[in-house]
């Protein structure tokens, strides 16, 4: 039964991946070579988007990665320290 589960997120976080690949795929490699009139441009954000979203995402990213070493090593000194002790 658990393994039916797992199969059944797996697939719908694929699809997931995948339609988010697609769109900005599209978004970053087609709409920049559409015309502005086309109502198709109206599904995208603007192009500075594409962008600064990633470089959010990965700032994000970064400090929470530093952030957990950093608690991670405070951690671990201070059972050093009390260990010591």
């Amino acid at each position: 039964m658990a393994q039916l589960n797992d199969k059944a997120v797996g697939a719908v976080l694929l699809a997931i991946g995948t339609f988010v690949f697609t769109y900005y795929s599209i978004w970053t490699l087609v709409i920049p070579f559409v015309d502005v009139e086309q109502p198709v441009r109206k599904l995208f954000p603007p192009q500075w988007f594409a962008i600064a979203i990633p470089v959010f995402l990965l700032v994000v990213g970064v400090t929470g990665i530093f952030g957990f070493l950093s608690f991670v090593m405070l951690q671990s000194g201070k059972k050093a320290a009390k260990k010591a002790t």
